[in-house]
């Protein structure tokens, strides 16, 4: 598949053909790209999401990627910061088979599971995810006759990929920490406030 990269960047085919200069100007598109989606995104969960963002959810994402996750504001950020690093086909896969678990109709099952694995698990996928052989295998045999859990283990394998790989390196990204900062200032400011507002006014005594 090639790869196509902005004015002065040239195009390249193939990792193993790639020269010296070409994987240091692609390494620094990367940054560049990469800095820019983490700084606009998160930032952005401070401002116009709602409800907005606390301090308190945003340091339970620490506890889990499974707490991440689960909260709507976590998941924004965390896939945000994949699109960043060029890994998203990680957590769209998981969530892709999380939408075909809750499928209701049986009959719409073979034509989910077919896309699911052509866009990320077949040779040719567009967004292929990192699988071993032997998982690969098993969800190509259980599209035979799709059920539900046709796509746990591969499911499964990438979550443990982003809990031990994505997860930590998105707790240590700049990101990260910068939101967690932003909503620590907030968080004081809105108490300092709260304070003001609590105290009993001030009598002041009519001169006699």
């Amino acid at each position: 598949m090639d790869i196509y990269f902005p004015s002065g960047f040239p195009v390249c085919r193939g990792i193993t053909g790639l020269s010296n200069n070409c994987l240091e100007r692609a390494k620094r598109l990367k940054a560049c790209v990469g800095g820019f989606l983490q700084r606009q995104d998160l930032s952005s969960l401070c401002k116009y999401r709602k409800p907005r963002l606390t301090l308190e959810e945003c340091l339970l994402w620490k506890q889990s990627l499974e707490k991440l996750l689960s909260s709507k504001h976590g998941l924004y950020a965390f896939r945000s910061f994949l699109v960043s690093e060029f890994s998203e086909e990680n957590i769209a896969f998981y969530l892709a088979c999380e939408d075909y678990k809750n499928t209701k109709s049986a009959a719409k099952m073979p034509s989910k599971a077919k896309r699911i694995y052509e866009e990320f698990i077949g040779s040719e996928a567009p967004r292929e995810v990192n699988i071993d052989y032997e998982t690969r295998d098993i969800t190509q045999a259980n599209l035979k006759s799709p059920t539900a859990s046709c796509f746990d283990m591969a499911q499964y394998r990438i979550y443990i990929l982003m809990e031990k790989d994505c997860y930590p390196r998105f707790l240590r990204s700049t990101a990260y920490r910068n939101l967690v900062n932003q909503l620590t200032v907030k968080s004081a400011k809105a108490r300092s406030k709260k304070a003001i507002a609590a105290r009993p006014p001030i009598e002041v005594e009519e001169p006699k």
